[in-house]
C-alpha cells in the first residue's frame, strides 16, 4: 500500500465532503442469526470461531483474540444478525459499536481496521445495514456516520491501483459501485464505477463463469453482494454497467457445476465450508436454470453425473503470480458425492485458523489425489515477501475425455509436477458408469525417459467426509457408510488398504478429525493401481 497516498488522504480528509443523506440501502443476502444478536446485546461476540466477553462495553476497547476476529469485527458483517428483531435496543447497541470505531479507529488510517478488503467490507455492511445503525440516532451522529463513509470511499477510490488482483479488488469495485448509488453521486463518478466494475468482470469471471482463482466459494461470495447490487440500479432507475447481468448469468452455471449433492460446493483452491441458506438464497435468483454443464474448459475442471451421483475433479494449472496465493497443490483431485452426501472429499482451507493451518491445507496430501515421496506436486514460497505464491509446479497437463462403448464417462488426465524432481509423470484415469453405481479410478506413475535415477515412492489419498463412517472390510476393501445407511464399497484389487487418521479444515464448526483411505505404491516396481467405487444395496 502507498504510504504517500495514504498520507495524503490523512492531510486532506477535512476537505471530504459528507452528504445530507443516504438514499438506499442495499439488501444483504446473507443468512442471519438471531442467536449471534442476542449474544451481541449481552456483551458477547462470537466472531471467526471465538468468543470476546466485554462486559457490555464496545469490543474495539479490547485485546482481540485473532486476527480472523480482528477481520470479521473491524467489516461489521455482523450487523446484519443486529437486524432480525428491528428493536430500538439493536439500534442503540449497534450504533454504539460503530460510535467507538469511529472514536478509535476512523482517523487513524492503520492496521487491520483499514485493509483495503476490510474497508471495502465494512462500506458494504455500513450501506446495506444503515436503517439499523441509524435509526433514532441524533443528528450528530448521523453527520459523523457519513462523514466516515464518505471518507471510505475515498479512501478506497485511492487505493484501488494498489488492491491484489482477484477477489479483493472485485470487492472494492463493488463497494464503490454501491456506494456510487446509495450516496448522492455525480455523473461522472457513477459512470467511472460502473466502468471499473465492468474491467474486473472481463480480468477476472472467465468464459464458462469461474473465477481466475479457481476457488468455487470466490464466485458464490462475489454474487452475495452482486445481486443486490444488480437490484438496486434496477429499484433506482440507473442504467446498469454493461457486464453485470451477463457477468451474473455466466456466473451461475459455474455455481451449480461444484455444487454436490448434499448443497454445499465442491473443496478445490481454498474453498471452505458453505452454509446451505446462503447457496439457496443465491439459486432463488438463477435465471439460466438447467443441468450443470459437463466440464469448465477456461476454468479446467471435469464432472461426472449419472443417478444420484456426482464426481468433480481438477484438471487445470494452478494460477500464477499473486493470484496463486490461495492456490492449492490438487491436481488431479477430485470429490464424489452420491444423494445426500459427500463420500470422498479434499479436506478444504479452514475458516478460522492460523496460516500454519492454512499452508497445510494447500498440500498435496490434504486432496484426493496421489502424493510422489512425499511432496507437492506444487511448491510455495514460505517468505511472507512473496506472500506463499506458488513458485515451482505443474507447468503441462494433458486431460481427454471420452465416452466408452458400455456407457461409462471417462476422464484420462496426466500431469508433470513430479517430472522435474523424481522423473515421473502422474496420470489418473475416472470412470462413472451410466447407472452412477460405479466409480473406477486407475493411477499412474510413468518415466518419459524410460528411467529414473533411485526408486519413486507414491501413496493415493482418498479423504472421506468427517459425516462417513469407514470400516475395513478385508485388505483390499472398506465400507464407506453414511448417516442414513447408503453404504459404497472401496476396493482396489492386490493392493493393501490402509484407513489413517485425517484432518478436515473445512467443517463449518472448525477444523474436525475425519478418515482417509491410502495405498501405497512405487515405480517401478509397482507404477500402477487400480481402484472401485461400488454401491451397495
Amino acid at each position: 500500500m502507498c504510504r504517500g497516498a495514504i498520507l495524503r488522504l490523512r492531510l486532506f480528509r477535512h476537505t471530504v465532503h459528507a452528504p445530507e443523506r443516504l438514499i438506499v440501502a442495499p439488501t444483504d443476502l446473507r443468512a442471519v442469526d438471531p442467536h449471534v444478536a442476542d449474544e451481541i446485546l449481552n456483551g458477547r461476540f462470537p466472531l471467526a470461531g471465538r468468543l470476546l466477553e466485554t462486559g457490555g462495553k464496545s469490543p474495539f476497547n479490547f485485546s482481540l483474540p485473532s486476527r480472523s476476529f480482528a477481520l470479521r469485527l473491524h467489516s461489521f458483517g455482523w450487523l446484519r444478525h443486529m437486524r432480525t428483531k428491528k428493536s430500538d435496543l439493536h439500534s442503540s447497541v449497534a450504533r454504539s459499536i460503530v460510535n467507538n470505531w469511529l472514536s478509535l479507529h476512523g482517523g487513524r488510517i492503520e492496521g487491520i481496521a483499514w485493509e483495503i478488503d476490510v474497508t471495502a467490507q465494512r462500506v458494504i455492511s455500513w450501506l446495506s445495514h444503515s436503517p439499523v445503525v441509524l435509526h433514532n440516532a441524533d443528528r450528530g451522529f448521523y453527520r459523523r456516520f457519513l462523514r466516515s463513509l464518505a471518507f471510505q470511499v475515498r479512501f478506497l477510490r485511492r487505493m484501488a491501483k494498489y488492491a491484489p488482483p482477484g477477489e479483493v479488488r472485485f470487492r472494492l469495485r463493488i463497494a464503490l459501485a454501491m456506494a456510487s448509488i446509495a450516496m448522492p453521486t455525480r455523473a461522472g463518478a457513477l459512470r467511472r464505477a460502473a466502468e471499473a466494475l465492468d474491467q474486473e468482470f472481463d480480468s477476472q469471471i472467465l468464459p464458462d463463469g469461474g473465477h481466475v482463482s479457481r476457488n468455487p466459494r470466490v464466485g458464490l461470495e462475489l454474487l452475495l453482494d452482486l445481486l443486490p447490487l444488480r437490484q438496486t440500479y434496477v429499484n433506482l432507475g440507473h442504467d446498469l454497467p454493461q457486464k453485470l447481468i451477463s457477468g451474473i448469468d455466466r456466473m451461475y452455471p459455474a455455481l451449480r457445476f461444484f455444487r454436490h449433492q448434499d448443497g454445499d460446493l465442491a473443496l478445490f483452491n481454498g474453498a471452505t465450508s458453505t452454509l446451505a441458506t446462503e447457496l439457496m438464497s443465491l439459486l432463488r435468483y438463477d435465471e439460466t436454470a438447467g443441468d450443470p454443464f459437463k466440464a469448465m474448459p477456461h476454468s479446467r475442471y471435469q464432472r461426472l453425473a449419472s443417478g444420484r451421483t456426482v464426481v468433480i475433479a481438477d484438471t487445470g494449472l494452478p494460477p500464477t503470480g499473486s493470484l496463486s496465493r490461495t492456490a492449492h497443490a490438487g491436481c488431479l483431485s477430485f470429490e464424489m458425492s452420491s444423494g445426500r452426501h459427500r463420500f470422498i472429499v479434499n479436506s478444504g482451507s479452514p475458516k478460522f485458523a492460523g496460516k500454519r493451518y492454512v499452508q497445510i491445507a494447500r498440500t498435496t496430501a490434504a486432496h484426493s489425489t496421489v502424493t510422489v515421496n512425499d511432496t507437492s506436486s506444487s511448491r510455495f514460497a514460505s517468505s511472507d515477501f512473496v506472500a506463499n505464491v506458488i513458485i515451482d509446479g505443474v507447468k503441462s497437463l494433458n486431460v481427454d475425455r471420452v465416452l466408452a462403448d458400455d456407457g461409462r464417462d471417462v476422464i484420462k488426465a496426466s500431469h508433470d509436477g513430479y517430472l522435474n524432481a523424481f522423473g515421473v509423470l502422474h496420470e489418473r484415469e475416472l470412470t462413472l458408469n451410466a447407472t452412477g453405481l460405479i466409480v473406477t479410478g486407475c493411477d499412474r506413475l510413468v518415466a518419459p525417459e524410460g528411467k529414473v535415477d533411485e526408486a519413486v515412492r507414491a501413496v493415493a489419498r482418498f479423504h472421506a467426509h468427517p459425516s462417513i463412517n469407514l470400516k475395513q472390510f478385508d485388505k483390499e476393501s472398506v465400507m464407506m457408510t453414511a448417516p442414513d445407511g447408503e453404504t459404497w464399497l472401496f476396493s482396489s484389487p492386490g493392493n493393501e488398504i490402509i484407513i489413517g487418521e485425517d484432518v478436515f479444515f473445512a467443517d463449518a464448526s472448525g477444523i474436525c478429525g475425519s478418515d482417509q483411505i491410502e495405498i501405497a505404491f512405487s515405480y517401478p516396481e509397482r507404477p500402477e493401481i487400480r481402484w472401485f467405487l461400488s454401491r451397495k444395496g
